[in-house]
Parts: structure tokens; sequence; C-alpha cells
């Protein structure tokens, strides 16, 4: 009986210890940041914003060269003209007020946009990483989401290694 009993405890213990899973971290933005491709991203956001800023330099000129006309000739209109005129640069300042507010949201859309691949790949590597070590679950470290990590499950290194990414 009790050799049936500890033959039971043996094959419960053995079954809970290669039923572990083992838990992995990972930093995400430091290897983001490392891969050499986040240069070229970087790079054509940059650019996009520069063309959003000259067209939005445009706009402006426009618009202080329609205020500085409208000083010119203010004396000289009729009460109902002024109004129109001032509801005509209100329109415009409003106009100025969406486009900024717009080429916030197209830079972060192009920056979304550019940054995806990497995203991918990184998520392509991480999954490799983690298979080859016998990873069951990886956590980003992002964000202080974590009170305790054990270092020696993170594999930031072992991804940058796996991309060619020299610390």
């Amino acid at each position: 009986m009790k050799s049936k009993i500890l033959f039971l405890a043996v094959i419960l213990l053995s079954t809970i210890t290669f039923s572990q899973t083992k838990l992995g971290t990972v930093n995400s933005d430091l290897i983001i940041g490392k891969m050499p491709q986040m240069k070229n991203v970087l790079r054509r956001v940059e650019n996009y914003g520069k063309k959003l800023d000259s067209t939005f330099q445009i706009k402006a000129k426009e618009y202080q060269a329609k205020i500085e006309a409208y000083k010119g000739i203010e004396k000289t209109l009729t009460d109902a003209d002024k109004k129109t005129k001032i509801q005509e640069l209100g329109a415009l300042e409003q106009e100025m007020g969406k486009f900024r507010q717009n080429g916030t949201r197209m830079m972060q859309l192009q920056r979304d946009e550019n940054m995806r691949p990497l995203y991918k790949k990184l998520s392509e590597v991480i999954a490799e990483v983690a298979k080859a070590n016998g990873y069951t679950q990886v956590l980003t470290t992002n964000g202080n989401q974590f009170g305790y990590i054990d270092e020696k499950f993170d594999i930031t290194q072992l991804v940058l290694d796996k991309l060619g990414i020299k610390e």
C-alpha cells in the first residue's frame, strides 16, 4: 500500500514538475530603439513632418497676408463688410486649427505605419527565441507593468543577439 502511495506521489510530482511553464520577459522598446531600421523610420517620419509643416507655413502666410490686407482696408469698409471679412478670417483660423490637429494625427498614423514592420519582425524573433529556449510565455517589461522580474528570465539580450544588434 505504501509503495502504491509513494508511486502515485512520485508520478504526481513529476507531472507537476514537467507541466510548469517557463516565463520570460523582454524589453521591446529597447530592442526597437536599437534596430538599424529605426533610423530609416525616424527619417521618413521627419520628412513627412517637414512636408506637413511647409504646407502649414503656406497656409499661415496666406492667413497673415489676408489679415494685413484687412487692416489696410478696414477703415473704408462698411460694418456689414467688416463683419463678413472677420467671419472669413475666423473661418481661415479654424481651418488652420483643424489642419494642425489633422497633422498631428497624420504624423501618428505615418509613424505607426512605418513601425509596423519593425514590430512584426520583433514579434517573429521573440517567438523564435522563446521556442528555442523553452519559454511558454514572454511578457514585455515596458511601462513598469511588474512589481518583480527575475532578470535571469529576461530574453532581451538573446533577441538582440538573434537580430545581430550589438549593445
